[in-house]
């Protein structure tokens, strides 16, 4: 749910339901590392809620457009992990199974 002014879209809180710390620390790093954002933080308003504010404020792009490019480059991250990590388990399990003389197929 995103909470912000009509007239201006450069500053909204979007409210997410269902999360913690994990994905809204991740938002914020990845906010903060584009240039078109001015400010972005987040809050947990009780620990017992599973809901995280995070609130964005832009250079002159909406705010909601910015957030969406954000959790966009978050997946892609989180894709790019899954796939190394993948690798160096399969990598891992075929050099043990080498030097045990066990053949895998």
């Amino acid at each position: 749910m995103e909470h912000g002014s009509v007239t201006d879209t450069t500053a909204s809180t979007f409210s997410i339901m269902e999360e913690d710390h994990t994905l809204a620390n991740s938002a914020r790093f990845v906010l903060n590392q584009d240039p078109r954002v001015a400010f972005c933080g987040y809050s947990i308003p009780h620990p017992a809620d599973k809901k995280v504010n995070i609130r964005v404020q832009t250079t002159g792009d909406p705010a909601k457009d910015v957030l969406k490019d954000a959790l966009q480059d978050l997946m892609v991250m989180c894709q790019h992990v899954r796939e190394t990590l993948d690798n160096a388990v399969a990598n891992h399990r075929a050099t043990k199974a080498e030097q045990m003389g066990i053949d895998r197929k």
